[in-house]
């Protein structure tokens, strides 16, 4: 691969309009500024920066090293018998063929 030719940048299709107070467009401008990046660009680096936080929070969480000794303590237990679970297990499926 050529190292002199760029790979093609996603065409950006999408808009996002905010509107704002005259004081936070200000900071962000100001921010941007510090950044030396456009406004556009600081709120996006920004937004996608707390949005890929926000998700991390719903899909990774850590524990200490005692709970995930106990976390596998409790994985490793047998499984208990649930005859609720039992009965709609045995029950024909009704997306099954009949």
């Amino acid at each position: 691969m050529n190292p002199n030719v760029k790979s093609p940048t996603p065409k950006k299709e999408a808009r996002l309009s905010i509107r704002t107070t005259q004081e936070q467009k200000r900071a962000i401008e100001e921010a941007a500024r510090a950044r030396q990046v456009s406004a556009s660009q600081f709120v996006m680096q920004s937004s996608l920066q707390a949005a890929e936080e926000v998700l991390a929070e719903q899909s990774r969480f850590t524990l200490s090293q005692q709970q995930w000794d106990e976390f596998v303590t409790l994985l490793d237990r047998p499984a208990r018998v649930i005859p609720q679970v039992r009965r709609a297990a045995a029950k024909n499926s009704p997306f099954s063929e009949r």
